[in-house]
């Protein structure tokens, strides 16, 4: 006569892996705190480049302008040699700041899209999932980024058509990818910030409009820091701008360059915009 099977040994419910079937039953444990951050920021930032799948004109209209600077401004300014720039010739001097230029202007109204959400009632549907309003910022300061270095590759392939001495070294090329997107983050930012305190398309519109050429003309992007008056300068040592110029300058030509300086800057500057931008977001979404 057979033995009666032992009976199991009672094992506690959370010491038992899940299986499949338990998994209908039990739910998988949901990714808190700083885990979740990550993939909200990155979901945020995919949301928003699949909009350039159903409208790329604004990439196309947007490398307009800076190709005319390039072959306007900076083949007039190479010829009189106006500007000291060190021995490079101007054309080349000018094509990273034209890079930093043509990034912030696509940044610096990014405030309208969200106020556009705000309109169409998707701020208040994204507000209320479980995403931190940081992540929600943040993927929109990156996605602004890489929109931005889209157009500051089509900014090189005209330089180098130019005859501007661009490196092609890997690693500076990632490095001046890098600041692009920094930059880019921090003016999107600002322009979210703005968003956040003036609730409307009208008034962001004016003030992106009054702040662009300041912050353009006050930085290093056409003339060395040096030949500024000095009220200039001070304005040009707390202007971002100034910062991811002397770095796409030193990367892409290989000239002189405070790298440590520019990039602690930079991210500091883009930390400070995602802060200030997602303290603003709910006033906004009121």
């Amino acid at each position: 006569m057979s033995e009666a099977p032992a009976a199991p040994l009672p094992v506690s419910a959370e010491a038992t892996p899940l299986t499949n079937l338990d998994l209908l039953v039990v739910p998988p444990r949901a990714r808190t705190g700083w885990r979740v951050l990550p993939a909200r920021v990155a979901a945020m930032c995919a949301v928003e480049l699949q909009k350039l799948r159903h409208d790329r004109t604004e990439l196309y209209t947007r490398a307009i302008q800076p190709a005319l600077w390039l072959l306007i401004f900076g083949e007039t300014f190479t010829r009189i040699h106006a500007i000291p720039t060190g021995g490079i010739p101007y054309l080349d001097y000018l094509a990273p700041g034209i890079i930093a230029q043509s990034a912030m202007f696509i940044a610096i109204f990014y405030g309208i899209m969200i106020i556009w959400e705000r309109d169409a009632g998707i701020l208040t549907k994204l507000l209320v999932t479980p995403t931190p309003r940081s992540a929600l910022i943040t993927g929109k300061a990156f996605a602004a980024g890489v929109k931005a270095l889209i157009q500051a590759v089509v900014v090189v392939v005209i330089a180098a058509l130019l005859g501007v001495a661009l490196t092609w070294n890997p690693l500076r090329l990632l490095g001046v990818a890098v600041a692009v997107i920094l930059g880019s983050a921090f003016f999107s930012c600002l322009s979210m910030t703005i968003a956040g305190i003036v609730l409307a398309r009208d008034r962001l519109m004016g003030i992106g409009q009054a702040i662009t050429m300041p912050l353009f003309f006050g930085s290093n992007a056409l003339y060395p820091v040096a030949v500024m008056p000095g009220w200039l300068q001070v304005i040009s040592k707390v202007n971002p701008l100034s910062y991811q110029v002397d770095a796409l300058r030193g990367l892409l030509l290989g000239t002189h360059a405070h790298l440590a300086l520019d990039y602690g800057v930079l991210v500091l500057a883009a930390a400070l915009g995602i802060l200030s931008a997602s303290s603003l977001l709910g006033r906004l979404a009121r």
